[in-house]
């Protein structure tokens, strides 16, 4: 066939500028995470000594894989499947299993936002009372003992703001990649930037506020001697910059063809890493009041994840001067990091759809909000929520993320060895050129680290179940939920792609198989 003869390809969205494309990969990777995960992870890792392990890592594995994913998103200018399947066949499966990947955390993910939305108001009145614990497990989650397994009982209070972050979703998504998503992100990035700026600024005014930044400041140098540092920073590398999972993939993929991948992907991980410092330094200034409020040490009152947030820092709002306008900026600032990132979330299931079946931008939304919403409402806003949520967390973040970023690299890598043309298509614009090096990070570093973490994570749980939950919710929530998804993302990659497909448009680079770029003029077609 020549190129003369194929129909012309229809015109795929795009970011209207760099800057919006950044301002998206920002708002993706700046997400509930870095706010109430990265400070105590720095903390309990040796305080300022972890930055050094914090950075080798940035540099060494972080912005590696960031430029992997963008090359293969911008080179396949399609979805995680499609782009994989432009690659090479055989990775396809990678791509929905990307997919499916998203799907899971979008499922409770959408939950913990409309907790911090409830909070947020809760901020006004401190509707929590005098225990902040008693409440959130009690009055609000209303959560049921976990050997009851799985409920259908609704809490209402919950039920109601997950549903409307699903409608919010479905209009932002519906108005598609420029309109919608990148709008979204132009908007409530600055305003995210802003509110948090705010609090840290709040937060240095307190008592005690210094008492929380030696305490997370103050360098542990024996730490960097400690494996499991080094593994921590890495890890919280990996999961803070959302690589590995597709959405930077689906991101680069609307990008211009002569975008500068490199160094955009320096400002991206850059701006990530400054939010993380920046939340550090508001959380434990934060904390810092609360332990010289109670008159012991920062290390008894610093925590993680949604004990810092749904406990420690609502005690914080009760006790310190104009504590309501301290809720208000911290969980404000968690509903917007937390809605930027469900967008990129549900971006890269959207995305696949269209790809796939060659649907319109508001019927592929639907067609996967929809079913999202339903999943998320039947099984988040309930008293067992709380337990199958972290359960869900927990293995989709272990055994999928970082389990299809280790395959990914090895597939690409040494299977069909397609490095050097990934290499060669971002070099090709790329004001920072990566070469030999990056092709050994990538290669080498990475999957060590990747593989030793997964291989710890999964020792430990099988010797103790996970957190202690009955066996039977982790190995559905959790062992089962793992395997359906890797099994579907196989059979799937092996389903015939329709005439309608955009897979049945020709690719706009060469595909790659074994290493070799194969010419042939009827795949060289160019995508509007």
């Amino acid at each position: 066939m020549t190129q003369s003869s194929v129909a012309a390809p229809k015109k795929r969205e795009s970011f209207s500028s760099r800057k919006v494309f950044i301002f998206a990969a920002i708002g993706s990777a700046v997400g509930l995470g870095n706010i109430w995960r990265f400070p105590y992870i720095a903390f309990d890792n040796g305080g300022g000594a972890f930055m050094i392990p914090y950075l080798v890592a940035l540099l060494t594995a972080g912005l590696p894989f960031l430029f992997f994913d963008y090359a293969i998103g911008h080179r396949g200018r399609a979805s995680s499947p499609l782009a994989f399947r432009r690659l090479n066949r055989k990775t396809e499966f990678i791509g929905w299993w990307h997919m499916g990947i998203n799907v899971i955390i979008a499922i409770y993910y959408a939950a913990i936002i409309a907790w911090s939305l409830r909070y947020m108001i809760f901020s006004v009145n401190h509707a929590w009372g005098d225990s902040p614990a008693d409440f959130f497990s009690g009055n609000f989650l209303q959560a049921s003992d976990p050997t009851a397994g799985v409920t259908l009982d609704f809490v209402p209070g919950i039920l109601i703001p997950v549903v409307l972050i699903w409608v919010a979703l479905l209009v932002i998504m519906s108005l598609g990649v420029q309109k919608g998503v990148g709008a979204a992100n132009i908007v409530f990035i600055p305003v995210l930037i802003v509110m948090f700026l705010a609090l840290v600024i709040y937060s240095l005014t307190l008592p005690g506020a210094f008492d929380g930044l030696n305490a997370l400041f103050t360098p542990n140098w024996s730490s960097l001697l400690d494996a499991k540092v080094w593994v921590a920073a890495y890890g919280q590398i990996f999961f803070s910059l959302s690589i590995g999972f597709g959405i930077m993939i689906t991101y680069s993929s609307y990008l211009k063809k002569q975008s500068d991948l490199t160094g955009t992907g320096v400002v991206v991980g850059f701006a990530n890493s400054g939010f993380e410092l920046l939340a550090g330094i508001g959380v434990f200034a934060a904390l810092g009041f609360m332990a010289n409020a109670a008159g012991t040490q920062v290390s008894e009152v610093a925590t993680s994840g949604i004990g810092l947030a749904f406990i420690a820092f609502p005690t914080i709002i009760s006790q310190a001067p104009a504590g309501t306008l301290i809720g208000i900026l911290f969980f404000g600032s968690l509903l917007f990091a937390g809605i930027t990132s469900l967008i990129s979330i549900v971006e890269v299931i959207v995305a696949g759809v269209q790809d796939k079946f060659g649907a319109s931008r508001v019927v592929s939304t639907a067609a996967v909000i929809v079913p999202l919403a339903i999943a998320s409402t039947l099984l988040m806003p309930t008293t067992s929520g709380l337990y199958v949520l972290d359960i869900m967390d927990n293995f989709v973040n272990q055994f999928g993320i970082l389990a299809a970023g280790l395959l990914s690299i090895f597939l690409v890598g040494y299977v069909v060895r397609a490095l050097p043309v990934l290499r060669d298509h971002v070099n090709q614009t790329a004001s920072i050129k990566i070469g030999p090096i990056w092709m050994i990070l990538l290669a080498a570093v990475t999957p060590i680290i990747l593989g030793y973490s997964l291989i710890n994570t999964f020792i430990g749980l099988v010797k103790e179940p996970y957190e202690g939950y009955p066996t039977e919710m982790i190995n559905i929530f959790g062992w089962g939920m793992v395997l359906l998804l890797l099994v579907v993302a196989v059979v799937v990659s092996f389903l015939p792609w329709s005439s309608r497909s955009r897979a049945a448009l020709k690719a706009p680079a060469p595909p790659v198989a074994a290493g070799k770029i194969q010419h042939d003029a009827s795949t060289e077609v160019k995508e509007g």
